[in-house]
């Protein structure tokens, strides 16, 4: 008997991202890995208890993946920053945005208050920003982020007119931004 391949998790967990990638995220499975490696399903259940553990894997990689976007300074403003990485994940990565963020995913449970309290401390950052109260910039990420998950869904699903490209996409998303900020500054 010829010896059994073996694989890295790395090796396991890049290939389940590329499922998750081109086919999404429900087409994980130990059989769907093993076929891509050209293995058995062994190697996967030697480095992993069971499928869920790779698919946590690879809402880590998705979630670092997203995180390199954030970190890009596409403008001076670190908190647009924010909003481009989200358009920008959507043009790129579609089938990973509807399964990730319109699927509700029970993988991002873990991520979501951390989140939230970082987006605030980048907030916190920006001059125009900086004077409101912990709350104040709550709420109004929330309403940024309806916006933008909308915005996002809409390119990550082609419906966008075709001439809306990413520079108008970006453009709308700082005037959404620009016009809540008017609007709270009216408010205080």
């Amino acid at each position: 008997m010829p010896p059994k391949k073996k694989f890295s998790k790395e090796k396991i967990v890049e290939t389940a991202f590329k499922i998750a990638r081109d086919k999404g995220f429900d087409h994980i499975t130990a059989r769907s890995i093993a076929k891509k490696l050209k293995s058995s399903v062994v190697p996967i259940y030697h480095n992993f208890k069971d499928i869920e553990e790779v698919k946590k894997e690879v809402i880590k990689k998705i979630m670092y993946l997203y995180g390199s976007f954030a970190e890009m300074n596409f403008t001076e403003n670190k908190f647009l920053n924010i909003g481009i990485a989200s358009i920008k994940f959507a043009n790129e990565y579609s089938q990973l945005f509807n399964d990730i963020i319109l699927n509700n995913s029970k993988y991002l449970d873990d991520y979501e208050e951390d989140y939230v309290d970082e987006i605030v401390e980048v907030m916190k950052q920006e001059p125009e920003l900086s004077y409101f109260d912990k709350n104040t910039l709550k709420e109004t990420f929330f309403k940024i982020r309806i916006f933008q998950t909308g915005l996002s869904t809409m390119i990550a699903n082609g419906l966008l007119p075709k001439d809306f490209d990413e520079e108008k996409q970006i453009e709308l998303l700082n005037s959404f931004s620009q016009d809540l900020l008017i609007s709270l500054k009216q408010k205080k």
